[in-house]
Parts: structure tokens; C-alpha cells; sequence
């Protein structure tokens, strides 16, 4: 337990800030940075998968620290369209639980599944999160790998 952390969905309100944490996370990222400060509308977290529920916020002491994004796929699967943490909160255990959310929230629409197109340095993050490779795609960014990981049914 990641002391004072807590979860909840994101407000409509909120948009721009969480677009803001996602550009300081993405920024992290040498490789990344000139594409990104090119063209930084790559950046954009929808209104509408806020208002419909679909992001969640990790707030640390009242802090917005993280935040994921879970679409529904058509084929009834789910998808983790987005996890950013703030960089300075990094490997405090904040980006394990928005994974737990995430499956939660898949659990919940009847995924039996949770994909994810993963950057190659997150690799290792989601491996250690229980997810498996299934084979590399090509992004905005360059070569990704899809990986994917079982839900569990609710312990009764």
C-alpha cells in the first residue's frame, strides 16, 4: 500500500492537467522528446473517455500523481489505452496500482483479457505485472510490443 494514494475517476475539469502529466512523463524520454515537441497535439487525452468513465486518477496526498485510460474493444476485450505516472513518483508502487485498477475496470465490462501496446522501455514494467508478449507493432514512435494479460475472475 502506497501510503496516502487513492483512487478515483477522473472530472471532465481535469482534462488539460492530466494532458500535462502526460506530456512531463512522456518527455522523459530522450528519444522521444523532439517528436513529441514537434507535434504536441500527439498529445491529447479525450473529453469523452472522461465522461464516460473511463480514466482513473491516482491522487497522493491530494496530488494527481498518475492516471490510465481502459477502452472497451470491439471484440469485448479491454484495452489499457494509457498509464502515465509523474516521474518523480516512479517506482513507488503507483504504476502496479493503476494496473490493478485497469484490470478492475476490464473485470467489471467482462474482459477476459487486458492488452496493452507497450513502449520498449515499459517492457519489463508490464512483464513484471503479469503480462505476456504477443509480438511487435509499429507506432507513432517506432516499433512497440503488444502484450496482453489474463483476467481473473472475482474471488467469490
Amino acid at each position: 500500500m502506497i501510503d496516502g494514494l487513492t483512487l478515483r475517476r477522473a472530472a471532465a475539469a481535469e482534462q488539460r492537467d492530466l494532458e500535462a502529466l502526460q506530456r512531463r512523463t512522456s518527455l522523459m524520454w530522450e528519444e522521444d522528446r523532439p517528436h513529441l515537441l514537434a507535434n504536441p497535439g500527439l498529445i491529447e487525452l479525450p473529453l469523452g473517455q472522461i465522461e464516460s468513465g473511463r480514466v482513473f486518477v491516482a491522487d497522493r496526498r491530494g496530488v494527481s500523481v498518475g492516471f490510465g485510460v481502459v477502452l472497451r474493444r470491439d471484440d469485448g476485450e479491454a484495452e489499457l489505452d494509457g498509464l502515465f505516472v509523474e516521474p518523480d513518483c516512479w517506482r513507488l508502487g503507483i504504476g502496479s496500482r493503476l494496473i490493478r485498477e485497469a484490470e478492475q475496470m476490464a473485470r467489471t465490462d467482462g474482459a477476459t483479457w487486458l492488452f496493452v501496446v507497450a513502449n520498449p522501455r515499459a517492457v519489463g514494467f508490464y512483464s513484471a505485472c503479469g503480462f505476456a508478449p504477443l509480438g511487435e507493432v509499429k507506432t507513432l514512435f517506432g516499433v512497440a510490443l503488444a502484450m496482453r494479460k489474463a483476467i481473473e475472475a472475482p474471488v467469490a
